[in-house]
């Protein structure tokens, strides 16, 4: 449809000119192969990984009490597959192959096949969970290798081009444009990926579930970054995390087999980004306000205070959060930073070394599988609210959790609730996550009420699920 709408375009255009039928169909033509030479020239450096999942022992044994065959065990099944498919791409010829975390990190078996139909069994180099980036290892010599091209050059509007392994199909070709760049926040805050590391490129290239992993190039066949994130199935909004971002991220974790991702132990906020700070704005113009410093990090054993505005990291000027996580990705753990910072009226440089950042322990350690569907005494099942799960409702996606199936005559059905509702605060506790929900849970009684803060086809209300006696 798209590449119908260029011809037309095209072919209106030169039609207003003097250029004779033949030109306009040759300009079509070399646009049309344009297309084709990219696919031929990328496609031989895309690999379909395919990946054997171990199951979690907690999420197994919490799937016993749906009965075989039930709609709900179905529904655990579909939510907790043991196989799985994506895109990787080839950057080394002797085997090194670019993809995303959340394809292969636990997996139990990895195997890539190349374009030719050879099949190679691959271990996992490293991964970097705040990108999403992961690098694969074959066995293997000579292999063509894609082009990473130079990300900061890529422009709004200009054509891109998806190619991967959509819904199982192979070395699917879809191409659209570079619709926006520098895209944050694109993952809800709760999210288990919510902490990821970078802006993306956005693009209107059909990207589905399986193009995961592959590469999104230029006209020149060129990759400008990883396809990783979907917004609903659909919608033409898709993400791709950088090429810049995963040629470093990448390097090291073959170099080291990970990546050491500098961190000043603080928690900040954009000036610009919260209306509470607008008079501070008009003041010092753009910078991030440090809220909160970790004890014990980096940030606690220099002169950085709470309340203090950094407007510049090594001479570069932050406005955001990523933008501070930006300039510190490519620092040296313990290489000192020099910060510029705005203290009441005062201007102050701070130096910090960074430390190096490592994932905190899981709040709910002992509670199951937080990705896994949670039944409850409510009567009810809940499950995380992805983009799946809220177009097969119909419900837009919010931070919450959402209902999947009501239990006949238990106290949620009693009340009206029903399948697609979202529960956003159980007993004025906000709960993002089935962990949350199951933890706010325990100290809860039927008998003296829940309370229950729901989304309805976007409203709000509350309802108190109570046994009745």
């Amino acid at each position: 449809m798209k590449l119908r709408i260029v011809f037309s375009i095209l072919f209106a255009l030169t039609l207003a000119g003097s250029a004779p039928a033949s030109s306009n169909l040759d300009l079509a033509r070399r646009l049309n192969l344009a297309f084709v030479e990219v696919a031929e020239k990328v496609s031989p450096c895309v690999v379909v990984i395919a990946v054997t999942h171990k199951r979690d022992p907690d999420a197994l044994k919490a799937a016993e009490d749906f009965e075989e065959g039930s709609a709900l065990r179905e529904f655990w099944e579909e939510m907790h597959p043991q196989y799985g498919q994506g895109s990787g791409i080839i950057i080394r010829k002797d085997g090194y192959i670019l993809t995303n975390r959340h394809i292969v990190e636990g997996a139990e078996k990895i195997e890539v096949r190349l374009q030719n139909g050879r099949r190679f069994a691959a271990t996992i180099r490293g991964v970097d969970r705040h990108s999403d980036v992961a690098v694969v290892k074959i066995e293997a010599k000579d292999l063509p290798v894609a082009k990473l091209a130079d990300s900061d050059k890529t422009r709004v509007g200009e054509f891109a081009i998806a190619i991967g392994t959509p819904f199982n199909l192979d070395y699917s070709v879809t191409f659209g444009h570079v619709s926006a760049k520098g895209r944050g926040n694109v993952v809800p805050s709760f999210s288990p990926d919510a902490m990821m590391d970078q802006y993306f490129i956005q693009t209107d290239a059909n990207i589905n579930p399986g193009n995961s992993g592959g590469p999104l190039v230029n006209i020149e066949g060129e990759v400008i970054g990883i396809n990783t994130l979907i917004r609903g199935l659909r919608l033409g909004i898709g993400f791709a995390i950088p090429s810049n971002i995963a040629r470093e991220i990448s390097d090291q974790i073959i170099a080291t087999g990970r990546f050491a991702r500098p961190w000043l132990g603080v928690s900040i906020h954009g000036v610009k980004e919260d209306r509470r700070f607008e008079e501070l704005s008009k003041r010092v113009g753009d910078g991030v306000v440090v809220r909160y410093i970790v004890t014990n990090g980096p940030a606690a054993q220099s002169e950085l205070r709470r309340g203090d505005i950094i407007t510049r990291v090594d001479g570069q000027p932050v406005g955001s959060a990523q933008e501070l996580r930006n300039e510190l990705r490519g620092k040296k753990i313990g290489q000192p930073v020099t910060l510029k910072v705005f203290r009441k009226d005062e201007q102050l440089t701070i130096q910090i070394k960074p430390d190096e950042y490592t994932d905190p322990e899981p709040a709910f350690a002992a509670v199951p599988s937080p990705r896994g569907p949670v039944t409850s005494d409510l009567g009810l099942t809940i499950h995380p609210l992805t983009d799946e799960l809220a177009d097969r409702f119909g419900v837009t996606r919010t931070e919450g959790v959402i209902v999947v199936a009501v239990e006949e005559k238990g106290p949620a059905q009693e009340r009206g609730l029903k399948p697609g509702d979202i529960i956003t605060s159980v007993n004025d506790q906000d709960t993002f996550s089935p962990a949350q929900f199951r933890e706010h849970l325990k100290d809860a009684s039927l008998k003296d009420g829940v309370r229950l803060k729901l989304i309805r086809k976007g409203e709000s209300r509350t309802e108190t699920l109570k046994t009745t006696e």
